[in-house]
């Protein structure tokens, strides 16, 4: 006995040590589906627990009749309907009681005429009660010690919560007992159970109840059905016994005694550290093929990976032809935005030369004095009447000019796009992040007022001998003069005036420019820093890999 204790204790240590690199599976992995199965396993090897043998099926299988008759009284409920809500186990124990456990923590102990009020579906439909066990100690179970016996509720009731009731318990089975009735045998309800139960134990019998429903003819070829049908589907063999709850009770009683329930008892311990050791190696083969799934994707973002830096060292190579690009599309605008400023203008010139015309011959019969007086007056008038013109016009018709930049803007924004398109996918699908799209700072500050020259007025200058001109004889052509000019300064400023404007755009067009430069620049620099930061998980989900597979095979050697 102590040889076997110190055996159970083995497998126990060797049990913690695969558990322990599957957690580290599931937390590197984030895999929760793997959580339900690893603490039960860990439950295991912390203590040495009653191995449960578990009766499962259908709804309406004959398990909780074959329960009573396994204890000798009529304890869990039937019916011809669904009946059974929750879990009830029953083992061994010095005094009779029953203790309902419910999900908040509470229990509260019952008497056993009460056991229905619980367990049944007639009075807690529903479990609305919110009973999460109810345990059942008989004195009558000395024979079965070690052992506790569990009833589950049906799976395929119309009732969802019965089958998940059911099927969440699952990985707690220690031995399997499968309920499946004479009158609807081995449905392909019943070989996915077995499926899933080959996850969790070694320890699986059949029990076809409702035996008497068939002649001793029909049973043997039901079974042989049975033993074939198994083989087939899933390349196993096992035990089948027979129930009926009207005949040869005891006959079917008995076997299942002697060949399962007294066994199972009798090897406790070896029969427990078999059971931990399956549901260990089991837990380690379904990690294995997690991590095969992740070495694989690994494998890919590796691959992924070196193709991207590639990428982006071709593009790094490449940054003085993006630069070349980048001065090119601006500089085809940028050659256009005088032109394209002074031909909008155009449609402005001849009104404003009427403009002045009308209001010079308003103001010049006003002005008196020599002709260096009139020509200052002239020149004077002309500044002040030119600011305020080509300033009204530049502040309503300044949208008009921007033409160049919206087309550069347009053509920088269509190459930035080239650029996230090469390399976007790639980078999602790697780094798992969406690169950011470009942000545009378009400003362009006006010209603070129109920036105005006044040519000179004269070839000569006439204006500088004023004391040997008689203006009483050439003031009318000396303002004829004066009227003449206005066409060329309306030209020569609103001109200015383009210019003004051209550099403005040209210097924001060129802005522009390098917030495209630098933008690329920096996505590049930003993703080649992420590839550097974020590296492979291959070694390591490798390592994991040998870790689980040393851990396997010193459980399995033990």
């Amino acid at each position: 006995m102590e040889a076997m204790t110190q055996n159970v204790h083995l497998i126990q240590t060797a049990s913690g040590q695969i558990l322990d690199v599957v957690e580290q599976v599931c937390d590197n992995l984030q895999i929760i589906s793997l959580k339900r199965s690893t603490d039960v396993c860990r439950s295991l090897v912390h203590k040495n627990p009653l191995i449960d043998v578990a009766i499962l099926g259908q709804f309406k299988a004959g398990k909780s009749s074959f329960l009573n008759s396994l204890i000798g009284r009529r304890l869990l409920p039937v019916g011809v309907i669904p009946v059974t809500t929750v879990i009830t186990r029953i083992q061994h124990g010095e005094n009779e009681r029953a203790i309902v456990s419910h999900f908040d923590g509470s229990k509260a102990e019952i008497s056993l005429d009460d056991l229905v009020e619980y367990t049944s579906e007639a009075q807690n439909p529903g479990n609305q009660k919110d009973v999460a066990v109810v345990d059942i100690d008989l004195p009558s179970l000395e024979d079965y010690a070690g052992l506790r016996l569990v009833d589950t509720p049906g799976l395929g009731s119309v009732f969802k919560y019965h089958m998940e009731t059911s099927e969440n318990w699952l990985p707690e089975v220690g031995a399997a007992i499968l309920a499946i009735s004479a009158d609807r045998p081995l449905s392909e309800h019943d070989l996915a159970l077995i499926r899933d139960l080959l996850q969790y134990t070694p320890r699986i019998v059949l029990l076809l109840t409702k035996a008497d429903l068939l002649q001793p003819d029909q049973q043997q070829e039901v079974v042989q059905f049975f033993k074939d049908t198994l083989k087939r589907e899933l390349k196993q063999e096992f035990p089948i016994f027979l129930y009926s709850n009207r005949e040869n009770v005891e006959k079917f009683k008995h076997r299942m005694e002697m060949e399962l329930l007294y066994k199972l008892s009798a090897n406790r311990d070896a029969e427990f550290g078999r059971i931990l050791q399956y549901k260990a190696l089991s837990l380690a083969k379904s990690c294995q093929s997690y991590l095969e799934i992740a070495l694989k994707t690994s494998r890919q973002a590796d691959t992924d990976r070196e193709a991207l830096k590639e990428q982006i060292l071709g593009e790094k190579g490449n940054f003085t032809q993006i630069n070349e690009d980048l001065i090119a599309i601006t500089r085809t605008q940028s050659i256009h935005t005088r032109t394209n400023i002074e031909k909008y203008l155009d449609r402005f010139k001849r009104p404003l030369h009427e403009k002045l015309v009308d209001n010079l011959k308003h103001e010049m019969p006003q002005w008196q004095g020599n002709l260096w007086k009139l020509t200052r007056h002239y020149e004077e008038w002309l500044r002040e009447n030119l600011i305020v013109e080509l300033d009204e016009i530049s502040a309503k018709e300044h949208k008009h000019f921007f033409g160049t930049l919206l087309k550069a803007h347009a053509s920088l924004d269509r190459y930035l796009e080239s650029f996230r398109a090469l390399l976007g996918a790639n980078i999602e699908r790697v780094l798992g992040v969406k690169m950011a799209p470009a942000e545009w700072k378009l400003e362009v500050a006006p010209p603070a007022r129109p920036d105005i020259s006044i040519g000179q007025v004269f070839l000569f200058h006439f204006d500088l001998l004023w004391f040997l001109i008689p203006m009483a004889v050439f003031r009318g052509h000396f303002e004829r003069h004066f009227t003449g000019q206005l066409a060329n300064q309306v030209y020569v400023n609103t001109s200015r005036l383009a210019a003004q404007w051209e550099e403005r755009i040209n210097r924001a067009i060129e802005e522009m420019r390098k917030q495209a430069a630098n933008y690329i620049r920096d996505e590049m620099a930003t993703i080649d820093a992420l590839l550097s930061q974020t590296p492979g998980r291959t070694n390591d989900i490798q390592q994991l890999t040998a870790d689980l597979e040393t851990a396997g095979r010193k459980l399995a050697g033990g």
